[in-house]
């Protein structure tokens, strides 16, 4: 899909790659062209119209700085792993690049991402009349960073829910639900976190970017974007770190449920003992033994059994053992 915003327009406009001749020029106003999920066809009318080679997509998912930082042909080429798909069950990071070339802002991506959509909606607001390239992706970048801090608010507010749950919880409930929901929160935060390290790589490097270099305003926009990074991933570690500590603490009291159940089977054990072995000794078919001809030898059988029975459990009752 190709679309593009001219200046001073509140949205985009889709243009049909198969439509455009092969020696299309994208339109002076235009200053941001987005690419997604973009085919061949798309790519190669863009690469002609911008003069500019883009990245394929296993070049994008290259982790080393060079391959996703770099300045070719006067355009600052930027390629950072961004979250998709927080809110269902298998979140993912996905590489998009960020091109500023000739005053206009390019990106490429493969994946829906919500911060995009909901920058998008803002195009129409007055700020964005004359606004460049350049302004854009930093205001885009803010966009996407506020989309983290929405990520990790709701896994604080899942982590808090989950601390409750599993220090109120009655003895005996399931731990397995809380588990996995836990499990589910570090693996985003993970993900959070390791997009947030590509977003700081990313903004440091955006400095030496030309549209942005010569413009004081935005060197300071741009540090204000990576003090936003900096809090962000200092909350995202202090999450991981609460999680890890509820984990434990989960298993911990796992352990004391179970050692609980397999005290209480021992001391039951032992109880039973001392009448299983008096039990044994009289239920045996010997001819001589006094105690049978007596009696009171039954009654006197079973008196030693609730005796033998007692005695321990008042013992360890004592000791507060049970």
């Amino acid at each position: 899909m190709l679309n593009l915003l001219t200046r001073g327009a509140r949205t985009f406009r889709t243009a049909h790659a198969f439509d455009l001749p092969a020696d299309w020029k994208a339109p002076e106003d235009v200053v941001w062209i987005e690419l997604i999920s973009p085919e061949r066809h798309e790519e190669a009318v863009v690469e002609s119209a911008l003069r500019l080679n883009l990245p394929t997509s296993r070049e994008m998912a290259q982790i080393e700085p060079s391959s996703r930082l770099y300045i070719e042909g006067g355009a600052t080429f930027m390629t950072a792993s961004l979250l998709s798909r927080s809110e269902e069950e298998h979140p993912v990071l996905t590489p998009v690049t960020f091109i500023l070339a000739n005053g206009r802002l390019l990106t490429l991506r493969y994946e829906p991402l919500r911060a995009f959509t909901a920058f998008a909606q803002r195009l129409g607001a007055p700020d964005y009349a004359e606004a460049a390239g350049a302004d854009l992706f930093l205001d885009l970048l803010d966009a996407v960073i506020e989309r983290l801090a929405e990520v990790l608010e709701r896994g604080s507010a899942r982590v808090q829910a989950a601390s409750n749950a599993i220090f109120d919880r009655p003895r005996g409930a399931a731990f397995e639900p809380l588990l996995t929901n836990l499990a589910r929160t570090q693996s985003l935060a993970a993900l959070a976190r390791t997009s947030l390290a590509s977003l700081a790589r990313l903004a440091s490097f955006a400095a030496l970017a030309p549209e942005i270099a010569g413009k004081p305003s935005a060197q300071a926009h741009l540090v204000s974007v990576q003090q936003d990074i900096q809090s962000l991933t200092e909350h995202a570690s202090a999450q991981s770190a609460h999680i890890s500590f509820l984990l434990d603490a989960a298993l911990g009291l796992i352990n004391i449920e179970q050692n609980i159940g397999i005290k209480t089977f021992s001391v039951f054990t032992v109880l039973l003992m001392p009448p299983t072995l008096i039990g044994a000794i009289y239920g045996m078919n010997f001819e001589i033994m006094p105690e049978l001809t007596w009696p009171w030898g039954y009654p006197l059988a079973l008196g030693l059994m609730v005796v033998s029975g007692v005695a321990p459990l008042l013992w360890f009752r004592r000791k507060g053992w049970f």
